[in-house]
């Protein structure tokens, strides 16, 4: 594992929509790093390091509705250390900044051709493009990002009988990792057909937001259920994946940084780094010492 994380911020345009959004690419590197400030987040980075070697894998990380994506640093950090190139958009008009869509069904249109877009994106730079693995990407998505992931993994969303979601797959993906999974709009008994690849599926036990029982329309819905490896968190809140928040945001006040009475947040995300990574090295056929 590298001792270090370097980061990027970048820009992606959206042309269908004639707007453009900020991605945080995060990855390996020996520059040492410092901490940098980032909105009230702090983060031990090196910005702008070289990338590493390569070619790797990307990794995604698709944000909850009204979020951010630095609600998951610790994770994506994690990950780049361990040799991943992790890419985290900031979701146009559903995100902490912006929420104007987070309730439109345009959201639901609009969130899997951000995260195509930040793929080609990544692969079309000149500098970044030629360190990435070409078609193995993996999806991780928490609550609207699992929603995102499904969707850009060939599952079918409607937002009732007859009304089909207009969204396009991407091949290029070969992995999901949904950490309570906002699944409503995949309720048809075919929603889920083509999404054929290894799915890592964490629920939490007392979640209100995205009950248990979206994410086992993941189970029963996928063709192959064998793909799918289920876990309910036990004692966890809809927000547990998120990173633990600064001592000035923690207060009951502010929903996301609250969990269930005795759940340990922290020493759950330290697991969660670890069972993310394991199953990524395995399931896109790939670690940092291949």
């Amino acid at each position: 594992m590298n001792r270090f994380v370097g980061s990027r911020s970048l820009v992606v345009r959206d042309a269908m929509k004639d707007l453009s959004f900020p991605v945080l690419l995060m990855y390996p590197t020996d520059v040492p790093a410092r901490v940098v400030p980032m909105g009230p987040y702090s983060l031990e980075v090196a910005p702008d390091a070289p990338l590493p070697g390569g070619p790797s894998p990307l990794v995604i990380i698709s944000h909850g509705g009204g979020g951010t994506p630095l609600a998951y640093r610790t994770l994506a950090s994690h990950l780049a250390r361990s040799g991943y190139l992790v890419a985290m958009p900031e979701h146009p008009g559903d995100n902490r900044h912006d929420q104007s869509l987070s309730e439109a069904v345009e959201n639901l249109e609009s969130r899997p051709r951000h995260i195509r877009l930040t793929i080609d994106a990544l692969f079309s730079d000149a500098e970044i493009g030629p360190h990435l693995q070409r078609d193995n990407v993996a999806l991780l998505g928490h609550s609207m990002g699992g929603y995102t992931a499904l969707a850009v993994a060939g599952g079918q969303p409607w937002t009732g009988p007859g009304q089909k979601v207009a969204v396009t797959s991407d091949l290029r993906v070969k992995a999901l990792v949904l950490m309570a999974p906002a699944a409503c709009w995949f309720v048809p008994n075919h929603a889920l057909q083509d999404v054929r690849v290894p799915i890592l599926l964490l629920v939490a036990e007392h979640d209100r937001i995205a009950p248990r029982w979206q994410g086992q329309l993941v189970l029963d819905l996928v063709p192959d259920r064998a793909q799918v490896t289920y876990k309910i968190v036990e004692n966890a809140g809809h927000f547990s994946f998120l990173s633990p928040f600064p001592p000035p945001m923690r207060n009951p006040g502010f929903l996301p940084a609250t969990d269930p009475p005795g759940f340990d947040r922290e020493a759950f995300q330290r697991q969660l780094q670890e069972d993310v990574r394991g199953f990524l090295d395995t399931s896109l056929r790939w670690s940092a010492s291949s």
